[in-house]
């Protein structure tokens, strides 16, 4: 009987695994350490650990995490930034009131770029950042505001007003709606009032 080897990672790949797996999303990347290199995150992450994102959810329905998986790396010295979600948020149907799903399952990627000039390195389809516009932090310490950006996307694949494909609008009714009253039609006195003359 044969048994055959089987391929196990390295004890420090095995152990940077389970630290991306298992830390918190980071809320910035040094780019002073990581741009040449380049970073790799990935995990979960609760919607509600977003603080504007989690302004717009519902409380009506339980929010299950996100599957995030996130790279900075240099293509054609350009810095990107690109990230696969997995999930969906609950928001409310702004016509029902009721809970709705949105799927934020998406590949994105946004080029971070060093000055204007190279927006020519980029495609015309390309998402593009310049990094002195989100980079508050001064040098030597230049911190990527990582998780900002990634709640930027989300936001911006949410609806503003999102709504049930097939649903009623919520109308509720308070006390009884007075019926009009039939109003006098202001000519019927001049008309009789025609003959009269």
């Amino acid at each position: 009987m044969s048994s055959t080897p089987i391929n196990k990672p390295s004890a420090l790949q095995a152990d940077k695994t389970a630290a991306a797996m298992s830390s918190n999303l980071p809320e910035d990347i040094s780019l002073s350490k990581w741009e040449d290199s380049g970073f790799e995150w990935s995990g979960q992450v609760a919607p509600r650990s977003f603080e504007r994102l989690d302004a717009i959810l519902t409380t009506e329905h339980e929010q299950s995490n996100l599957q995030l998986k996130a790279d900075l790396y240099r293509h054609n010295n350009v810095l990107h930034l690109s990230f696969t979600l997995t999930g969906e948020v609950w928001l409310t149907c702004q016509r029902c009131l009721q809970p709705v799903a949105i799927d934020l399952t998406d590949d994105y990627d946004i080029a971070l770029l060093d000055n204007e000039s190279q927006v020519r390195l980029v495609g015309e389809e390309q998402d593009y950042l310049l990094l002195d516009e989100i980079i508050t932090e001064p040098a030597p310490e230049r911190l990527l505001p990582f998780k900002k950006l990634i709640e930027d996307e989300i936001l911006l694949k949410t609806p503003m007003a999102p709504k049930h494909d097939d649903c009623e609008m919520s109308v509720e009714q308070f006390g009884d709606i007075p019926e009009e009253e039939e109003s006098e039609n202001p000519f019927a006195a001049l008309a009789s009032l025609k003959g009269k003359l």
